[in-house]
């Protein structure tokens, strides 16, 4: 069983809203799955997949802004591999995020999160990492982050729907899940 097997069949069996919200937190998946999942799976309406992905995907940027310069601090004292990770993690962020930083400033956040792509290098866990690493605010960087979850949430809702109504006149029954 892959990771996504077990993922799925774990939120399954939780009441839908939470399992949803639980997708959504996880990196590189985030609202690219938990919003398609929400309505083809559980049948969730719209509004309860987009809140509850939205809200799953935002508590990450709040635990990440909160929680990774004490983590951090606390882990690079006790551990050399950890002082090597964050090194690392601080090292790659920054250049992959440094160009557009300099180019849109904190903007740059909202372009991370707004377009849900399924990669690693998007999504509210990299626009919070590069928020705690370029030293943005709680305060700029929150707002900024909601906005792009607010806009990737709703492209994700237009694109699963028409990709189900497409999926829909190519197999029968709609039975594509």
């Amino acid at each position: 069983m892959n990771f996504f097997q077990a993922l799925f069949s774990w939120v399954a069996v939780l009441p839908p809203p939470l399992g949803t919200a639980l997708i959504a937190m996880v990196p590189s998946v985030e609202l690219s799955v938990a919003i398609p999942f929400a309505i083809l799976k559980y049948r969730l309406p719209a509004g309860v997949a987009f809140s509850s992905a939205v809200a799953g995907s935002f508590l990450v940027a709040l635990l990440v802004l909160s929680l990774a310069e004490p983590v951090s601090r606390w882990l690079q004292r006790r551990s050399r591999l950890a002082e090597r990770f964050f090194s690392w993690l601080f090292a790659r962020t920054r250049g992959k995020f440094s160009q557009k930083y300099e180019r849109y400033g904190e903007f740059a956040l909202l372009l991370f999160v707004a377009f849900p792509l399924p990669l690693p290098l998007s999504g509210a866990w990299t626009a919070s990492l590069a928020a705690w690493l370029f030293g943005i605010p709680s305060r700029r960087a929150l707002p900024l982050i909601l906005l792009g979850l607010l806009i990737a949430g709703g492209i994700m809702l237009a694109v699963t729907y028409s990709g189900s109504a497409l999926l829909g006149w190519f197999v029968p029954d709609g039975v594509y899940y």
